[in-house]
C-alpha cells in the first residue's frame, strides 16, 4: 500500500460537555440554597467565579456576534438562555434572570495530552472551563473548550476518541488503560502541573468499585470539578455529584483543514462516529472501522451536507452529528469558515454550542427524573407508615419537578433558522429525547395516579367506617334521647356518683365505638346485605353472624 501525507488540521477546537447529577444541597441561613449560591459563598476558597455575560454585564460590551446568537433562537428559548435584559422589569420591580447560571475558572491555562504510549505530547490551549447550573434542576454541566493549531488528522481523531473519558474502560495485559489518553496534565500559565491523570492506577479503580459500587473519577477530572466532589468520595463537600450518563463525555469539534475534499470516507466515518485514528499511519486505501453493510447509510444518518459543495461563503463545509458528538469540518482557506465574529467558527462556539447544551441538558434531566423514581421505590416498605409517607413525598416532589421541567425547559423546536433547526433535530433524534420524555412522563404520571387512587381509596374506607359507626350509634342515640327521657334519674345525686356514672358510660360508649370501627368493614358488608332486596331474611341473618367469623374476608 502506498503511503500518503497525513492531512493537517490548521485549527482544532474540542468542546467537552459532561452532565452530572447534584445529589445534595444544604441550607444557608435556614433557607434553601441553590448550588450556585453555595459555590458563590465559598469566595476565594473556590477557583470558580460567576460569569456576568455580555447580555447583563457592562453596557457597551454587547457585540454583533451576541446579537446573531440571540436572534437565532425562538422567543421561549431566548428567555431560557438569557432571561430579561437590564431595561426589563418584572412585576416585583426586578429583572427576571435566566434560569441558567454559569461559573468559570481561569487557573488552568493548558492541557497536555499524550494519546498513546510513545506519542509526542500535544499541548491544548484552554479557552473555557465552565460549570452550568439550572434553576430547580439538580444538574451541573462541566464544559471544557480546548484549542490547538497545526496538528495532524490522526492526532485530532485520537484526541476526540480518548480525551473525554471520566475513567478507564479497562486495562490491557500490560496494565495500560484502554481507550483513554496515556496521560493528561493540567498546567497553569507558568507551566506548573496542577493535576495529572491516574488512569494507569488499576488497583485504586478496582478497590473503589468494590467498596462503593460506583466508578472512581480520574484525578484530573476530579481536580477540575473541585470543590464539587463525587458523592462516593471520602472528601467533604456541600456540593456532591454522581454520574448520570455514559462515562464518555459528549463532545463538539471544529476542524479547519487546508482542503477537506481530500479526506477519504473512512476519515469522515472515524470523525463522525468518534472511533479514533485506527492503526498508526495513513494509506491511500484506509480501511473503514466497521463493515460496509453497517455504514451503508452513514451519510444519510450522520452527515449534514447542505454546505458540502464548492459554492457559498464557506464551501466544502460538512457537519457530522451522532447525538454524542457534533463535528464541523471545513476549509481553513475560507475566511467565513474561520471567522470568530460572524462565520462558522462563531456559530460553532455560540449557536451550535447552545443547541448541543440544550439537547444534552434535556436528556440528562429526564434521566435524573427516571433515577429519582427508581430510588423512591427501592426503600419502600408498604407495612411501614413512615416509609410510605417518605415515598409519597418523594413522588409528589418528582411530579412537581417534572411539571416545572416541562413548562420551563422542554422544547421540541429551538429555532426557525434552517441550519440551527436541522442540527438540533439531528441531535435530539439521535439522543432519542422525545421517546425518553414520553417514557418518563408516563412513568411519572402512573406514579402520581397511583398516589391519587390510593388517597381516594383511603378516603372511601374512612367514609365507610364513619358511616357504619354513625348508623349503629344512631340506634343508641335515638333510643336514649327519645323525648329527652332519662333512664337513670341521677340529677340530684352527689357529684361523685354522677362522675362515676359518666365515666362508666363514656368508657362503655368508647369501647363500643372502637369495636364498631374494628368491625366496620364486615358491618358494612352486613348493611349491604340488609339493603339487598334479592337476599332472603335467612341470608341476611347469616351475613350478620359472619361479622364475627375469623375466616371472613
Amino acid at each position: 500500500m502506498t503511503q500518503t501525507t497525513v492531512a493537517k488540521v490548521e485549527h482544532f477546537r474540542q468542546v467537552l460537555l459532561w452532565p452530572l447529577r447534584l445529589m445534595s444541597v444544604k441550607t444557608v441561613s435556614r433557607l434553601p440554597a441553590t448550588p450556585w449560591e453555595l459555590l458563590r459563598a465559598q469566595g476565594e476558597a473556590s477557583p470558580w467565579r460567576e460569569v456576568v455575560d455580555e447580555y447583563t454585564g457592562v453596557a457597551g460590551s454587547f457585540q454583533e456576534r451576541h446579537y446573531n446568537e440571540f436572534v437565532a433562537f425562538l422567543p421561549y428559548v431566548q428567555r431560557f438562555l438569557y432571561g430579561d435584559g437590564r431595561a426589563t422589569r418584572g412585576k416585583l420591580g426586578r429583572r427576571l434572570e435566566s434560569p441558567m447560571r454559569v461559573f468559570r475558572r481561569k487557573d488552568v491555562a493548558t492541557v497536555r495530552v499524550v494519546n498513546r504510549p510513545g506519542d509526542e505530547a500535544i499541548s491544548l490551549n484552554v479557552v473555557h472551563i465552565d460549570l452550568y447550573f439550572f434553576l430547580n434542576i439538580d444538574l451541573v454541566l462541566l464544559n471544557v473548550e480546548l484549542s490547538a493549531n497545526n496538528i495532524n488528522l490522526n492526532q485530532a481523531q485520537e484526541l476526540l476518541h480518548r480525551l473525554g473519558r471520566g475513567y478507564p474502560a479497562g486495562w490491557s495485559d500490560n496494565g495500560r488503560a484502554l481507550l483513554c489518553a496515556e496521560s493528561v496534565e493540567c498546567l497553569d500559565a507558568d507551566g506548573k502541573v496542577l493535576a495529572r491523570s491516574d488512569m494507569q492506577d488499576t488497583t485504586a479503580y478496582l478497590e473503589h468499585v468494590s467498596a462503593h459500587r460506583a466508578p472512581r473519577i480520574s484525578a484530573h477530572w476530579d481536580y477540575l470539578l473541585q470543590p464539587l466532589v463525587s458523592d462516593h468520595s471520602a472528601s467533604a463537600g456541600e456540593l456532591r455529584y454522581r454520574q448520570i450518563e455514559y462515562y464518555r463525555m459528549p463532545l463538539m469539534a471544529y476542524l479547519a483543514m487546508d482542503n477537506p475534499q481530500t479526506l477519504q470516507r473512512s476519515d469522515f466515518v472515524r470523525l463522525g462516529l468518534v472511533t479514533g485514528a485506527g492503526e498508526q499511519g495513513v494509506t491511500s486505501t484506509a480501511p473503514l472501522p466497521y463493515s460496509d453493510q453497517h455504514l451503508q447509510d452513514f451519510e444519510r444518518k450522520y452527515c449534514y451536507d447542505r454546505f458540502w459543495c464548492d459554492s457559498g461563503p464557506a464551501p466544502n463545509t460538512r457537519y457530522l452529528c451522532n447525538g454524542h458528538s457534533l463535528i464541523v469540518v471545513g476549509s481553513a482557506r475560507s475566511e467565513f469558515f474561520s471567522c470568530h465574529l460572524r462565520g462558522v467558527l462563531a456559530q460553532f462556539r455560540h449557536q451550535h454550542f447552545l443547541i448541543f447544551v440544550i439537547a444534552h441538558f434535556q436528556k440528562a434531566a429526564l434521566l435524573m427524573f427516571s433515577d429519582r423514581l427508581a430510588e423512591a421505590l427501592r426503600p419502600l416498605v408498604i407495612s411501614d407508615p413512615n416509609s410510605v409517607r417518605r415515598f409519597k413525598r418523594t413522588i409528589r416532589a418528582s411530579f412537581e419537578g417534572f411539571l416545572g421541567f416541562t413548562h420551563l425547559y422542554w422544547f421540541r423546536e429551538v429555532a426557525e433558522q434552517t441550519q440551527t433547526r436541522d442540527l438540533f433535530r439531528m441531535c435530539a433524534d439521535h439522543l432519542e429525547i422525545e421517546t425518553l420524555y414520553r417514557e418518563v412522563k408516563e412513568r411519572t404520571s402512573d406514579m402520581n395516579s397511583y398516589l391519587d387512587a390510593d388517597a381516594l381509596r383511603r378516603q372511601a374506607n374512612t367514609v365507610v367506617r364513619l358511616t357504619v359507626v354513625t348508623i349503629f350509634g344512631l340506634i343508641g342515640t335515638v333510643t336514649t334521647g327519645l323525648l329527652g327521657m332519662n333512664l337513670l334519674a341521677e340529677a340530684d345525686s352527689s357529684i361523685e356518683r354522677r362522675l362515676f356514672i359518666f365515666t362508666v358510660v363514656m368508657s362503655v360508649t368508647s369501647a363500643v365505638t372502637i369495636y364498631t370501627m374494628v368491625k366496620s368493614k364486615r358491618l358494612s358488608d352486613f348493611l349491604d346485605a340488609v339493603s339487598d332486596e334479592r337476599l332472603s331474611a335467612w341470608q341476611k341473618v347469616l351475613s350478620f353472624v359472619a361479622v364475627w367469623r375469623r375466616n371472613n374476608d
